[in-house]
This record gives structure tokens, sequence and C-alpha cells, in this order.
């Protein structure tokens, strides 16, 4: 009988052991998954602040309060030029239009804000669109915004091809009055190029789909001749 008694105690024991084995590795598990659980979240969240810092951006002086244009003029009448500068026909409007519109922002009629949009970097093999833009926002913090973009529509390059070197883009801001060593470290260090992304990002929620893109106090002019572009500053300004 004490036997029989024994035999039980012992395998009573062994399944509070079990139990308690169990419990443990319960726990233990649990701890893991919450941990893991803390680790995933952590990620997670440095992925999003990550997110958010590479879209931030510093936007060159002259800037429009949005940050996705740069301002020439003070009119009373708003023209939002948005151009590629390896668009061929951004070239056209440039030596077609642009003594128009320079006449009309000399005039005080205007207020001109351009975005150099970088649309056309399939057209290129080193994001010529992107390195241009960037570089027209360092020729603005040196002062000479509007002569370095009218330069590099002079000198502007065949689509489907590298497009102008860095070298070549600092020698074109050079001829135009900007300080070499200063605007020079500007466009090799890309500086505003995340300012660029922001330009083509905001032309794209404004449902801009091709260049040149000219609209006149919000409306587009169609055929951007000087006529035109006159005859709508015009008419908005009545």
């Amino acid at each position: 009988m004490s036997s029989r008694k024994g035999r039980k105690d012992a395998a009573r024991v062994v399944r509070e052991q079990l139990a308690r084995e169990q419990r443990r590795k319960r726990t233990l598990w649990i701890s893991i998954g919450a941990v893991a659980v803390l680790v995933i979240a952590g990620l997670v969240g440095w992925g999003i602040r990550s997110s958010q810092k590479s879209g931030e951006f510093t936007a060159p002086p002259g800037a429009n309060p949005s940050g996705d244009g740069i301002v020439v003029g003070t009119g009373p009448v708003t023209i939002d030029i948005y151009e590629d500068y390896l668009c061929p026909a951004c070239k056209q409007f440039e030596q077609t239009s642009g003594a128009t519109i320079g006449q009309l922002i000399s005039d005080g009629k205007v207020r001109v804000v351009y975005h150099p949009v970088a649309y056309l970097n399939r057209f290129s093999s080193t994001e010529y669109s992107t390195r241009a833009s960037a570089a027209s926002g360092c020729a603005a913090e040196g002062g000479k915004f509007t002569e370095f973009g009218k330069a590099l529509f002079e000198k502007q390059p065949p689509e489907n091809g590298a497009g102008l070197s860095n070298d070549e883009l600092i020698d074109i801001g050079a001829e135009v009055g900007l300080n070499r060593d200063t605007f020079g470290s500007c466009v090799r260090d890309g500086t505003f190029k995340p300012w660029t992304a922001h330009v083509t990002e905001e032309a794209t929620r404004a449902n801009v789909t091709g260049t040149p893109t000219v609209l006149v106090d919000g409306e587009q002019v169609k055929e951007w001749t000087p006529e035109n572009i006159t005859a709508a500053v015009e008419a908005a300004g009545k």
C-alpha cells in the first residue's frame, strides 16, 4: 500500500515539475514576443522618422512661401513658369517669350515664380535635370538665378546624353558673375537637390504634366507666345 502511495506521490511531483516547466517556457515566449514587438515598433518608428528626414529641404533665397519656386518681380499679377533645363521646348519658350517676361517684370506688372522641375532625368545618363535645377538654387543663393537660367538654356545640351558636367555648370555660373568657389561648392555638394525634389513633387501634385507650363494667376496659357502672355496679364490685371 505504501509502495503504491509512494509511486503516486512521485508521479504527482513529476507532473508538477512538468507544469512548472511549461509555465516557465510560456512566460519566456511571451517575454520574447513582447520584446520583438517593441523592436519592430522601434524600427517602424525609425523608418518613419528617416523618411520624414529625407523629405526635408532648404529652399534657396528668393523662394516663395511654399518653397517650390523662385520669385522674381513684385507686380500684382502672378505668372508661374514650370521649366526643365533639359527641355528643348523650354529653351524655345525662353527665346521667344523670355524678353517679354523680363519687360513685364521691369514694368512692375508681374510677379514671376520660376519652378525648375526635374521631369527629364530619364533623358540623361547623369540626372542632368536634377543637377541643373539644383545648380539654379545655388545661383539664387548667389543672387544670379535669372542670369544663370538664361545661360543654361543658351548652352542646353541635347537629350539622351550626359548633359553638362558639374564643372561646366560651375563655369557657366562664373561667367554670369557668381563666385566660383562658393557656387562651385554648392553645385558639387548637391546642396539644393532635396529642394529640386520638392519643386518637382509639388509640380506633379499641381497636375503639371509637361514643360513649359505657363500660368497667369492660376490660369494656363495654352500657347505661350508673347502676345498671349501679355494679353493674359492685362486681362488678369483688370
